[in-house]
């Protein structure tokens, strides 16, 4: 069955970094575009994060995390990658890995287990 599998995440202090992964399996991954979002506290709603086409050439980044933030992809690995520097307590959220593309329509696709990111001041 199709299974986007997240790992990292955790507790860091401002200023730190982070990576998470998101291993696919039971699709081909590698015609799918990824997106990351983000759940932040406080029921603030969904945030997108940024987004990375099937060939992995094209990325996009919500303004907030332009600069720190990169995602990536290894096709022959079906892994899907956000690396994230210089963390803010703002990064603070439940990070997700899905399949498609930008801000819309974020309820579709295939959905990570989602990961907790806490960054402290």
């Amino acid at each position: 069955q199709v299974q986007l599998v997240q790992s990292g995440g955790g507790l860091v202090q401002a200023g730190g970094s982070l990576r998470l992964s998101c291993a696919a399996s039971g699709f081909t991954f590698s015609n799918y575009s990824m997106r990351w979002l983000r759940q932040t506290p406080g029921g603030k709603g969904l945030e997108w994060v940024g987004d990375i086409r099937s060939g992995g050439g094209t990325t996009r980044y919500v303004d907030s995390v332009k600069g720190r933030f990169t995602i990536s992809r290894d096709n022959a690995k079906n892994t899907l990658y956000l690396q994230m520097n210089s963390l803010e307590p703002e990064d603070t959220a439940v990070y997700y890995c899905t399949t498609g593309l930008g801000a819309t329509n974020m309820d579709r696709g295939y959905w990570g287990q989602g990961t907790q990111v806490t960054v402290s001041s």
